[in-house]
């Protein structure tokens, strides 16, 4: 028997050795070695999120970079829709964290999501007519949504109308959630989602 061939993402980085250290997190998300991250839309199910490519998660949220809380406020020329436009911010920027860390940069992606990842949260719920905040458990496909929303809006908001190009805020942005920086967007943000489940409860 021929030993089967072991394809690299784009063919160039090597995810069969990453590990993903958090239990909770080992379902959702996916590390499968594909030449070309591109699922074509073909995930539209339950959980199917947990079956698309974390790369091609985070490059599919740089296409909606300045929409915040259900509302489109930032029109940028950076976010489009075109797979090529997107990819290839991603792996410019995949190759900034490479020069920079030495490191494999999809595994430093998933330790930055993973860091990123907030454990509760809080809801509103109705009890005798009145609105209270209750802390509550973030499902897990729910806490890489928002460490990747996190992690791209942050770059985001480094590039829009400054000097520094949206895949140098992004892989500026994986590099301080991957080294646990107080400085990254990311983790400000679980921070303070963090504070506010501790004082609802």
């Amino acid at each position: 028997m021929a030993e089967a061939i072991k394809f690299k993402l784009f063919d160039k980085y090597d995810v069969s050795e990453i590990s993903i250290e958090d239990p909770g997190l080992k379902n959702v998300i996916n590390l499968d070695a594909k030449l070309i991250v591109k699922s074509h839309g073909r995930n539209v199910m339950k959980a199917g999120q947990a079956k698309m490519n974390i790369v091609e998660r985070i490059m599919n949220r740089i296409g909606t970079a300045g929409h915040r809380g259900k509302k489109h406020k930032l029109i940028k020329g950076t976010s489009t829709g075109k797979y090529t436009k997107n990819m290839g911010i991603v792996l410019d920027a995949f190759d900034i964290i490479e020069k920079r860390t030495s490191k494999n940069p999809v595994a430093v992606l998933v330790k930055a999501v993973e860091n990123a990842c907030p454990r509760d949260e809080i809801t509103v719920i109705e009890y005798g007519g009145a609105r209270y905040p209750q802390a509550v458990d973030v499902a897990p496909i729910r806490r890489v949504n928002l460490a990747v929303r996190w992690i791209v809006h942050g770059a985001s908001d480094k590039a829009f109308n400054k000097k520094k190009t949206v895949a140098q805020a992004l892989a500026d942005e994986i590099i301080l959630a991957f080294e646990g920086n107080g400085e990254s967007f990311a983790l400000r943000k679980k921070n303070e989602a963090e504070k506010q489940a501790d004082s609802a409860r």
